[in-house]
């Protein structure tokens, strides 16, 4: 394309200088942030001029990053930013700077890499003592208030590393010298031995991965336990490729537990963040909109394969909960998800969520002893003297008449909790996670036949491309009340073109593909290593920051490298335009020697890579909107391929030149299907049936 995609002015606006003496939290947009806007410590809002002032006073920095769902962030603020007598320590000692993880993701992991160089284990809040220049040298996470855990009191600590910065510049000098060393080298590859990746590569892979499951209550190792959706894609991969009975129940028996456990919510449909136990009874009771992206897709996956109807109801109660509660945008209509729902409420974890046996009894009448005995609620309760409503120790679905009691028992449950002080919501509209969700609901869109899922992914779809846009080629990051946070990250521009692929498979807008193919420019002009391959998180004409972070390595959601591997050689197979497999193998290379020093947090990128070298390529001759095109488009969608790539052409128009099935026509003037793996296509066939037994031909089971 011509031109230069990172050209032109970046429209946010640095601002006047600040006033060191007050909390300027009042000026954000993070709801994060507007929590403590009213906090007696003098915050600041990251950027230049906090930078500037904190040079100017030689004073050191406390970084403060959290996000508004998080509980610990909720107990830190209460003990001691809410607190006058530390607040005053803290105003007399740094400049205080907090950060919306969320919105700003590139500050976040750099410092939490900081912390993990520093032998720390990461987690939220975060809380960095950085140089005035943004240097860390010491940091931890959640800091009680007075001493306790064996560990000292904020106060003190404050004390202390005010102390040793201004005492002793030599020891912060090198921690300094240490860490930003380090953070630099994390960006440059982790070893010089490329593994050769196969296809039996990833059948070690899911192997060595198995021998990590829980065999009796699914997720990896014991607590807490996370969801892990990319690991669990990669162990049924393995499953359709090899027939491995072993890989399928480490499947089934986790997304079960889970959808049975503590960790879904019975009542609204969603799934928090993750469980503090290693059965999925206790969250934090978070949810947030990437986690229920990931499993939605994943779910829908399993439950082409098993007909499971406990995971058909999941994903049903799942986006109503999505469109329910979860949209947000702009007073004309929104359109875009929302971020995540609290996990407090009144000052309280999970008080909008739990029950006393005695309420329950009071709601149901005679029908409270079935509900109790089948979703374990009982007098004494299962976490904190209450009840987290589950039914994982009985996880098979009853009859259909005692389910429908059950239902009508939920739905007066439910009703009964709308009536409580609700948790908050975070409605900032993220583009990387909003991608991960308009790519999930465009697939179980045509899954189950939902147009108006469809719909809703295409109004996510353009709220993001025309609300947090900037001309045709560059996206923001995060938007809210009118303020986008600007350029985006790599994963926007990964996770925005996955959504826009999954449209056009979904629609045939030929629209879709050329923006993805626009945004896969920005990517290459703005964002590549040129020394290593890859592509760095931030762009190049962002805020410079103390160090540039690349890697392919999965955090909570799927890192932009790994579903650039992926994104890239749908494009390829899409178009036919070389340079799209040719960056494909490029990322591969670039991080192949990560994956034989630690694949668990290579997912993404290990899934990429399947798709890349085992796509299963469908095409559709007929017209779409015609009876017998649109049957067909479904029954691709019924059947477990995650490595399907689904092209529709009308009998006058052309698949490009490199497709197996180039020439190939309608038999009798009917819609006709072709399934093709490398060169090869099967027979033609034109009734549904016919395609998914083709479909299903290509796997092992």
């Amino acid at each position: 394309m011509a031109g230069d995609p990172l050209s032109g002015t970046n429209p946010q606006n640095p601002g006047a200088e600040i006033d060191l003496g007050r909390n300027n939290l009042d000026r954000a947009a993070s709801p994060y942030l507007q929590q403590h806007r009213d906090n007696p410590v003098h915050w600041q809002v990251w950027g230049p001029q906090a930078l500037a002032a904190a040079q100017a006073a030689d004073r050191p920095i406390l970084l403060s990053v959290g996000y508004a769902a998080c509980h610990w962030c909720h107990v830190m603020a209460h003990e001691s930013f809410e607190n006058p007598e530390i607040a005053a320590v803290m105003n007399r000692l740094f400049v205080n700077i907090k950060v919306d993880r969320e919105e700003r993701p590139d500050i976040d992991a750099i410092y939490m890499n900081a912390l993990h160089l520093l032998g720390e284990q990461g987690g939220w809040p975060l809380t960095m003592f950085l140089t005035p220049k943004g240097e860390p040298f010491w940091g931890g996470t959640y800091f009680p208030a007075r001493p306790a855990f064996g560990r000292p009191g904020f106060t003190e600590v404050l004390e202390k590393v005010s102390e040793a910065y201004h005492d002793n510049r030599t020891a912060i000098a090198q921690n300094v010298k240490m860490l930003v060393g380090g953070l630099r080298n994390l960006a440059k590859p982790q070893s010089r031995d490329r593994l050769a990746l196969s296809t039996e590569v990833l059948d070690q892979v899911a192997a060595q991965l198995l021998t990590h499951v829980d065999p009796g209550q699914g997720g990896i190792g014991g607590a807490p336990k996370f969801p892990q959706t990319g690991l669990f894609d990669l162990l049924w991969r393995h499953y359709l490729r090899s027939g491995s009975a072993d890989a399928k129940q480490a499947v089934v028996t986790t997304i079960t537990q889970m959808a049975q456990g503590g960790i879904y919510d019975h009542l609204g449909g969603g799934f928090a963040r993750y469980s503090t136990d290693a059965e999925w009874l206790a969250p934090h009771f978070e949810k947030m909109l990437y986690d229920n992206a990931q499993l939605l897709a994943h779910m829908a996956l399993v439950e082409a394969e098993t007909q499971d109807p406990l995971l058909r109801a999941r994903i049903e109660e799942t986006v109503g909960w999505l469109l329910r509660e979860m949209i947000a945008g702009d007073a004309n209509g929104g359109g875009g998800f929302a971020a995540t729902q609290d996990a407090d409420s009144e000052g309280e974890e999970g008080r909008f969520y739990v029950w006393q046996k005695a309420e329950i009894d009071a709601l149901l009448g005679a029908a409270a002893p079935l509900f109790c005995a089948a979703y374990d609620v009982t007098e004494q309760g299962n976490w904190e003297h209450k009840t987290i409503l589950r039914r994982s120790r009985d996880p098979v679905l009853k009859d259909a008449a005692t389910e429908a009691k059950l239902a009508a028992a939920r739905a007066v449950l439910f009703a009964a909790r709308e009536k409580r002080v609700k948790p908050g919501w975070d409605d900032k509209v993220l583009a990387d996670w909003n991608g991960l969700m308009i790519a999930a609901m465009a697939g179980l869109a045509l899954q189950y036949d939902r147009p108006d899922w469809l719909a809703a992914a295409e109004r996510a779809w353009g709220f993001v491309t025309g609300t947090m846009a900037v001309g045709d080629d560059r996206l923001g990051h995060s938007w809210r009340a009118g303020q986008l946070v600007f350029p985006g990250l790599l994963d926007d521009y990964a996770a925005m073109m996955g959504a826009g692929l999954a449209l056009f498979e979904a629609t045939g807008n030929p629209d879709y593909l050329a923006q993805a193919k626009r945004w896969g420019e920005t990517v290459e002009a703005g964002y590549a290593d040129a020394v290593n391959g890859g592509y760095f998180l931030t762009a190049r004409d962002a805020e410079t920051l103390v160090a540039r972070t690349r890697t392919a390595a999965d955090n909570a959601t799927p890192s932009g490298n790994g579903q650039l591997v992926g994104v890239f050689a749908r494009l390829w197979y899409l178009t036919g335009e070389i340079a799209w497999r040719e960056r494909a193998q490029s990322l591969l290379d670039a991080f192949a020697g990560d994956v034989a020093r630690n694949f668990f947090p290579m997912a993404a990128y290990l899934n990429g890579f399947d798709l890349f070298a085992n796509a299963v390529q469908v095409a559709i001759i007929g017209r779409r909107g015609e009876p017998e095109t649109e049957a067909l488009l479904r029954a691709a969608y019924t059947v477990s391929v995650p490595n399907r790539i689904l092209q529709v052409v009308a009998p006058d128009a052309a698949l490009p030149e490199t497709h197996p099935a180039t020439g190939k026509t309608q038999i009798d003037g009917r819609a006709t299907a072709y399934v093709c793996i490398g060169a090869t296509c099967g027979l033609p066939v034109t009734s549904p049936g016919e395609l998914a037994a083709s479909l299903k031909a290509t796997r092992a089971v």
